[in-house]
Parts: C-alpha cells; structure tokens; sequence
C-alpha cells in the first residue's frame, strides 16, 4: 500500500516529501492523486522534495507533469528539489528536465520565489532608457552631429577647404551602435517570437537586434546626403526575405525594432529611449491580456493498439506549455483519449499535431482539435 507524502508549510510554499519510488502499481498513483487533491483545496504553489525518492518511472513522471499543470492551471507552479542521481537521470532520458524548475535543496527552491530574470530585464532596461533620455537631452546637437557638420563644411563663399571629422565623432557612432544592440537585446528579451520551431526562434531574436543595428548603421552612413539616402534604398530592394513569419505582431516588431535603430542612428536618443520604453510596456501589457485570453482547445489522439503513449503526449503538453485536462477515454481496437487544452493563442496547431505524432514512431496515428462545445 503506498504510503502518502508528507507535507510541510514552507515559507508561502507547501512541501511534499515522498519517501518510496514512484512507480506504477501504487505509489505513483497515490502522488498524483495526493497532489491533484492539494491543488483543489487551494495549495497552488508546491515544492517535491525528491531526496528520498530512490526511483521513477514513466507513471511517476506523469504524477508530476500532472501536478505541474494542474498547478500552473490554479496560478502557481511545481518544483522540483533535492532529486537523486538515477531520478534526474530518468528525467533527461523523458526530454522533461526543461520543463520543471529543479533546485539542489529544498530552501532553495523555496528562496526561487522571486522571479529574478524579469527583475533583471526590468532593472537594466529602465537604466538603458534612462541613460538614453539624458544622453539625448544633454548633448543632442553633438548626437546629432550637428556641431561638427558645421564645422567641416565652410561658407560657400570661401575657398577653404572641408576640415577632416574630429576622432571622437567615430566614437560616438560606435556608441550608437552599441545602444541599439542592447535596445534590441531588451525588446527581444521581453518579446518572444512565434515560429515554428525553436531554431527559428533564435534566429527571429537575433534579426530582431540586427535589424535595429541595421537601421542605427543606415542613418550613420546617410547623414544628411539625399545621395546616400537614395543609394541605400536601392541597395535594400534587391533583398528579399524568403522565411515566413507566423505572427503578425513578430512583423510589427521588426518594423518598430527598424525605427528605434534609425532613430538612434540620427542622435535622437531622448525620443529612442521614451518610444523603448513605451514599447516594452506595451508588450508586456499585451502579454498579460494575451495570456488571460488563452485559447481553449479539444484535442483527440488516437493510439494504435491498447496502450496508450500517455508520457509522450502529455510530455509534448509540458515542453510548450499548454495546460491540459483528460476528457474522455474510448477504447476499442485502439485508444482514443480527448484532453481539453489552454494554450496560447500564438502556438501553432500544426505544429503541435506533428510533435504529437512523432514521426509515426511515438504510437499516435491520429490528432484532431477543435473548440469545446458550449
């Protein structure tokens, strides 16, 4: 008979301390049901304390996938402390170790409350923004160059010659590239594209930086020559850009991305950094309105034979973050089980479907989807 898991009030968090392997046949069970129960009566936050667990298998990782979700459905999250060598190894053999946040011991876990990489990014971008409005304010003509274009191009009427660009003007175009690197490096911190692949994703995060460099580097080259300026564009037609963009805001930030970097390239850093900030504030508010918005699916996988591949599919729902729900189970020469989903309204369905049928090697012969029914 398994034996249940002790728990502790730790700090704004409950521990569970499970002292036996979680496998099928019992104990694995008996923890899921333990944690579904906590969660109900109001427990959303949760640390598993897994030093006495000596061994896990396919059942015990659903337990904790499924506490997982069902945590992240009511607002809080699960995670993982003090996890042995042959657990944390079983772990990285499901793909799952991504997934769950894992500490060492349990008080660290409890201390990861605050979410440190946002505070971050928040602390350092309103430093960046700061700096670039008293920058801009402070020396906008030297920014703008217009102190020594006046100085290098004489009166017409005047048979002198044009005085070389001071040294120190090569430098601060050079901080102005190096201002709309870490612009781009904070708008794409806060924005995650939407592709089709993670691959992909870097490569949308990198030319979201780039193309802010790209346009800080174009206005540095134009100046104020209408050549140069004409010169440009032409050289930019002949580009096309071949990979597609799956969201249509992935195509906005690019065109916003393009403007900051012209706008820093020009010494306008006041308004670079004020438009910065107002974009990564409304990002985040979209964000938030987004994911209250989350989409709600139905999902129905079928498996070929009578065993279904539970830990594939749910560990597919756990790697892209989609909180799940089983519906119904039918089975009769196969298995057919319908889960009911939460997921962004950015994730592409597709997508999901073919890492759900895993190349015709993960079990699943069929995944259809389609809204619930009022």
């Amino acid at each position: 008979m398994a034996v249940p898991s002790q728990t502790q009030a730790v700090g704004d968090r409950l521990l569970l301390s499970p002292r036996e392997p979680l496998l099928a046949g019992g104990a694995a069970e008996a923890f899921e049901s333990q944690l579904r129960q906590l969660v109900r009566s109001g427990h959303k936050n949760l640390v598993v304390d897994l030093a006495g667990v000596t061994g896990i298998d396919s059942a015990g990782i659903r337990a904790l996938v499924r506490g997982h979700t069902s945590a992240q459905r009511a607002g809080g999250s699960l995670r993982l402390a003090a996890a042995q060598p042959a657990v944390k190894k079983i772990m990285d053999l499901s793909h799952l170790a991504s997934v769950f946040e894992s500490y060492d011991t349990v008080d660290a876990a409890r201390l990861a409350a605050w979410p440190w990489r946002a505070i971050w990014i928040g602390v350092g971008g309103l430093m960046l923004c700061t700096l670039m409005v008293y920058l801009g304010l402070k020396w906008p003509n030297e920014l703008a160059g217009i102190a020594s274009a006046t100085e290098t191009f004489p009166p017409k009427e005047t048979n002198v010659m044009p005085l070389p660009v001071h040294p120190s003007r090569a430098f601060i175009e050079l901080g102005k590239l190096v201002i709309a690197v870490l612009v781009g490096l904070l708008v794409s911190a806060i924005h995650q594209p939407s592709p089709r692949d993670r691959q992909s994703g870097r490569s949308m995060e990198q030319a979201q930086t780039l193309l802010c460099v790209s346009g800080a580097m174009m206005m540095i080259i134009i100046g104020n020559s209408l050549v140069r300026a004409f010169g440009i564009a032409g050289a930019a037609s002949i580009i096309r850009f071949r990979t597609p963009v799956d969201d249509p805001k992935d195509v906005t930030i690019l065109f916003l991305l393009m403007s900051l970097g012209m706008s820093i390239g020009l010494g306008s850093l006041a308004v670079s950094g004020l438009g910065t900030a107002f974009l990564c504030v409304t990002l985040l508010v979209l964000d938030q309105v987004a994911r209250q918005s989350a989409r709600v699916m139905v999902v129905e996988i079928v498996a070929n034979g009578r065993e279904f591949p539970t830990s594939h599919v749910e560990g597919i729902f756990a790697r892209n973050q989609i909180t799940f729900e089983p519906r119904e189970i039918e089975q009769s020469d196969d298995v057919t089980i319908k889960y009911q989903t939460w997921l962004s309204p950015q994730m592409s369905l597709e997508d999901l479907s073919s890492q759900l049928m895993g190349g015709g090697t993960a079990g699943v012969s069929g995944v259809s989807w389609e809204r619930p029914k009022k």
